[in-house]
């Protein structure tokens, strides 16, 4: 079998690539690419493993990766996702959904047999939101390609290299205080980047993930203040947590849009407050199996 991952580089589709690896369905025989915007100087250390130069907004590009590829797995995220850089083409509108409808096209006339899309929690068309605007467009193309899909909406992941909840982390370890944006009540379903992974790997092989939409999260369903009180437990440190206005912090951060890189944008203020929650239930009938719970992910890594 051989298998490209779109952002085979990333944080998420790094560990897609060592879960697939770790496939006992999958032999020798399997190759893996990797498709990243620059393949130089790229290797991994199993020689099933090998990278290419591709870009989502590149159809030449696009037509390379794909060719003589039997699944294709997609999660590509723009750089400092989620704060949108227009001037870049860093958006969700050219990344998200121009690209995926691109790379469904790649696949179709390449003769790709299944894509699995990473998609997000709570995608609707009933959404006004940017992101899922894009992700509406993004599943529709996956869907309308011709070939088997599989997509996955993943509530919050984390994991060893995550930007995210690691940032929280730094936090704790590093202030006497810890801020957080709005009360501290926007609820989400924390999943692990190995659930995340495995579930992409088993939807690979598995027929029973053909043509579903299936939501990815944890078995909790926590507020922003119960998942810092968990890492806090977790890392044997307590903090008080400083809870900052949604309107404050959006106007306090409007200003860094003039950085090349800015940390946060008032966009991406709204992104980070939206509730995740998802039904868990069709991935423990498909996967068969439960997903760990924030605690035990949190130990998996925190603790070494």
């Amino acid at each position: 079998m051989r298998i490209l991952i779109t952002g085979g580089t990333g944080f998420i589709g790094g560990h897609i690539r060592d879960a697939i690896l770790r496939r006992p369905g999958l032999g020798d025989g399997t190759l893996i690419r990797c498709m990243t915007r620059d393949a130089s100087g790229k290797s991994h250390g199993d020689p099933r493993v090998s990278f290419v130069a591709g870009d989502v907004r590149d159809e030449a590009s696009l037509a390379c990766a794909t060719e003589g590829v039997d699944v294709a797995v997609h999660c590509v995220q723009f750089p400092n996702h989620p704060v949108e850089n227009p001037s870049k083409g860093h958006t969700y509108l050219e990344i998200d959904a121009g690209g995926t409808r691109r790379l469904a096209a790649a696949c179709r006339r390449s003769a790709v047999r299944r894509i699995v899309y990473l998609s997000g929690a709570g995608t609707s068309e009933d959404r006004p939101e940017p992101w899922f605007r894009a992700k509406v467009v993004a599943e529709r193309a996956v869907r309308e390609s011709g070939c088997e899909w599989t997509i996955l909406r993943p509530s919050w992941v984390y994991g060893p290299e995550d930007h995210s909840l690691n940032r929280f982390v730094a936090f704790i370890r590093l202030l006497p205080v810890v801020p957080v944006i709005g009360d501290g009540k926007n609820k989400v379903q924390p999943v692990a980047i190995w659930d995340v992974a495995d579930a992409a790997a088993d939807s690979v092989l598995l027929d029973a993930a053909i043509n579903e939409t299936i939501g990815l999260g944890g078995p909790e369903e926590l507020t922003m203040d119960e998942i810092l009180e968990t890492v806090q437990r977790v890392m044997g440190t307590r903090r008080r947590l400083i809870h900052q206005p949604r309107w404050l912090v959006k106007l306090a951060v409007a200003p860094l849009a003039l950085l090349p890189r800015p940390p946060l944008s008032p966009a991406a203020v709204d992104f980070i407050l939206q509730e995740a929650i998802v039904d868990i239930g069709p991935a423990r009938r498909i996967f068969g199996r439960d997903f760990m719970s924030l605690e035990t992910g949190l130990r998996k890594y925190l603790e070494s």
